[in-house]
């Protein structure tokens, strides 16, 4: 998965003759004489915070200008793009469920031509009835178990999987109290503080004036407050780390839940595709992983209402929902991989993961079915800090396209992608982001990211389920300004064109460890949509 060679070559060899030919078309003039960023050791580290408007959109700067590891998407824009119209690309966004009617991305949401809506029928023969904006193959399932735990609930059958599975599960167990009790005293102290001062919006000074004769409770909770500031937690985020726990407890970490009966299929029947419906925001509340992963790719840019999409004029987000909170089904990955590409998307986004399988070659059977179609599928390397690739041997992650036989990639068109921070130096890299030489392709930016979240709202979140859908955004782009480039021509455009970064760079958020950024991926740059369109450029023209 390095950087071939011979694939650029072939590549522009085999464009070359359609280069030539009357009919085809370019959307954007010549732009391959222009020159690429190449590195950025020369940079100095950045030493003033952004503003809170650059930080809402940090991941739209460029390294040179801005110094920091952004994917130069507002000099694209400016540069390459502005007044030029692309063609429209649909790309699947696979995930939680997408607020469609978000007033930032109603604009955005990709439309079924050959279906009418309401009227309870298949009129596009698809197998789905009214799928108008996408589908929903959770139905009204909103929990689920983490496959570790479904495969301790099947029971022992004397296998390895079994032995990790059910020590892993001991393991969460016994994490989880610490966890609730510490989520617990944070929430508490917050609600007693605010309670007492009656405002929720407190600040230092607040706390400081707390005087010495009140209550024992707010005493208490007055020293605790000052890590809730530092952290900039606020109620809303304390009542997530609340859910969360009681999301483990309940039902990621419980034997004894059934999250799936309500669905009403058999989950280890790949051809049991009778189930789900068209709603593909199900329950709002739990729709904001996929909301956020959609705006990041489509919200409007410079409407002044929220964040920027990365390709929001370009792009149609086909919603397809298929993960739950907890792990995935293969099943419903699998069916979601094949419905996108089959109603038309061109570029697929999956913002989710796993360490268990239990019918990955169904995916692995999707990935090579999509690669056939010419649609690119780009997916999140996983927030566990983790080498995928460390030296005693490959960690198992899904989804991945790699047979499990010969060691190969079953296609060309799957892209992984790790996290930045928005700093550019040794500490660029997530603290949370896995990597890995061989499993892991490139870096985007991945924390801090600003983007829609239901209700209306907009919210900072982190994970490389952020960096996948700014990386989609930029394939979004060369796939409709340059639609004669193949899924697996984009895939090594957005490798080959990224940012070399030639330093070391803590990984794993410890400051013991530290690799060189070029040997944590395949690729051992971040994405730049600037230097891509001039790559995507120079192959489709059939330069060398």
């Amino acid at each position: 998965m390095k950087i071939n060679k011979a694939f650029y070559l072939s590549a522009v060899l085999a464009l070359a003759l359609t280069g030539c030919s009357s009919t085809q078309q370019y959307y954007l003039p010549n732009i391959s004489k222009l020159e690429p960023i190449t590195n950025a050791d020369h940079l100095p580290t950045r030493t003033s915070d952004l503003s809170e408007k650059d930080l809402q959109r940090w991941s739209h700067l460029d390294i040179l200008r801005d110094t920091v590891p952004g994917m130069s998407v507002d000099r694209a824009y400016e540069e390459l793009i502005k007044g030029k119209k692309g063609k429209k690309v649909i790309v699947g966004v696979i995930d939680s469920g997408v607020e469609i009617d978000h007033e930032d991305l109603k604009a955005a949401i990709w439309t079924n031509p050959k279906e009418k809506a309401g009227n309870n029928i298949d009129d596009d023969k698809n197998g789905y009835i009214d799928d108008i904006h996408g589908w929903n193959f959770l139905g009204k399932a909103n929990e689920e178990n983490l496959e570790l735990t479904r495969i301790v609930k099947r029971g022992d059958d004397g296998s390895e999987t079994y032995k990790r599975a059910k020590k892993e599960l001991e393991e969460k167990k016994a994490k989880l109290t610490s966890g609730r009790i510490q989520a617990d005293m944070l929430y508490n102290s917050f609600d007693t503080v605010s309670k007492y001062l009656k405002k929720e919006d407190i600040t230092k000074e607040d706390v400081d004036n707390i005087s010495a004769d009140a209550p024992a409770e707010v005493l208490q909770a007055k020293n605790i407050m000052y890590v809730v500031l530092a952290n900039n937690l606020t109620r809303e985020k304390l009542e997530e780390y609340k859910e969360y726990y009681d999301g483990q407890e309940k039902y990621n970490l419980n034997v004894n839940f059934d999250g799936r009966s309500i669905v009403g299929d058999n989950p280890a029947d790949i051809n049991d595709t009778n189930y789900g419906n068209n709603d593909v925001l199900g329950d709002r509340k739990h729709a904001k992983h996929g909301t956020h992963v959609a705006g990041i790719i489509a919200q409007t840019r410079h409407n002044g209402l929220g964040g920027d999409g990365v390709a929001s004029d370009v792009v149609e987000i086909m919603a397809v929902r298929a993960v739950p909170d907890g792990d995935e089904y293969d099943k419903d990955v699998a069916l979601a991989i094949r419905y996108a590409v089959d109603n038309g998307a061109k570029v697929i986004n999956g913002s989710f993961g796993k360490y268990y399988q239990e019918n990955s070659q169904w995916v692995r059977d999707a990935i090579k079915y999509a690669g056939d179609k010419d649609v690119l599928i780009v997916v999140a390397a996983g927030n566990d800090s983790k080498d995928l690739n460390p030296a005693s041997g490959d960690v198992e992650r899904y989804p991945n396209d790699v047979d499990p036989k010969t060691g190969k990639e079953v296609s060309d068109n799957f892209l992984v992608v790790g996290a930045l921070n928005p700093e550019f130096g040794e500490g660029m890299v997530a603290s949370f982001s896995n990597f890995g030489s061989k499993d892991v392709d490139v870096f985007g930016p991945g924390v801090e990211i600003y983007a829609t979240v239901p209700f209306g709202k907009y919210d900072f979140l982190q994970g490389t389920s952020m960096a996948s859908p700014n990386v989609a955004g930029v394939a979004a782009l060369i796939r409709s300004y340059y639609p004669n480039l193949k899924a697996g021509q984009v895939k090594q455009i957005l490798k080959d064109s990224g940012v070399a970064v030639n330093k070391e760079v803590i990984v794993a958020g410890k400051k013991t460890d530290k690799r060189d950024f070029s040997a944590i991926s395949t690729s051992g740059k971040f994405v730049n949509a600037y230097n891509a369109l001039i790559m995507a450029d120079k192959i489709s023209r059939g330069k060398k």
